[in-house]
């Protein structure tokens, strides 16, 4: 009896393991001509795991593609690549200690980030406190 309760309890922790969602932040610390690559990772993501929950965790030069009207080297704004995918669930958090120190107005972000204290901080708490992995494109 002990064996088949061992087994059982076995059985519903793997199984737990497994119905949990992937959560992963991607750390964006580099400039514009990054950020379509990392971008084009993150629509890869979630097209091959729809269910993952992805974090975009910007600071320093990482929050320009998030600055209206910003555009990557082809001349190609990155509002509609963010608001595709922030459509889907993927959420872009900006660092605000990046914003007072560069003097940017949080006005001049696009609609669909959020704004967090620090994103070094916010990286490290996702990955530490809630389990995220972590990638740096």
């Amino acid at each position: 009896m002990r064996q088949i309760f061992t087994a059982f309890i076995f059985m519903l922790i793997s199984h737990m393991a497994l119905a949990q969602d992937t959560k992963v932040v991607y750390h964006l610390t580099t400039g514009i001509d990054t950020a379509a690559a990392a971008l084009n990772n993150v629509k890869n993501h979630v097209a091959a795991d729809p269910t993952a929950k992805i974090v975009v965790v910007t600071n320093g030069p990482g929050i320009d593609f998030l600055i209206a009207d910003a555009k990557d080297s082809k001349g190609r704004d990155f509002s509609g690549s963010v608001s595709d995918l922030a459509a889907k669930g993927v959420e872009f958090r900006v660092c605000n200690n990046t914003l007072t120190s560069r003097h940017i107005d949080p006005s001049k972000l696009l609609l669909e980030t959020k704004i967090v204290p620090s994103g070094v901080a916010e990286a490290a708490k996702l990955q530490s406190k809630e389990g995220f992995a972590y990638l740096k494109p």
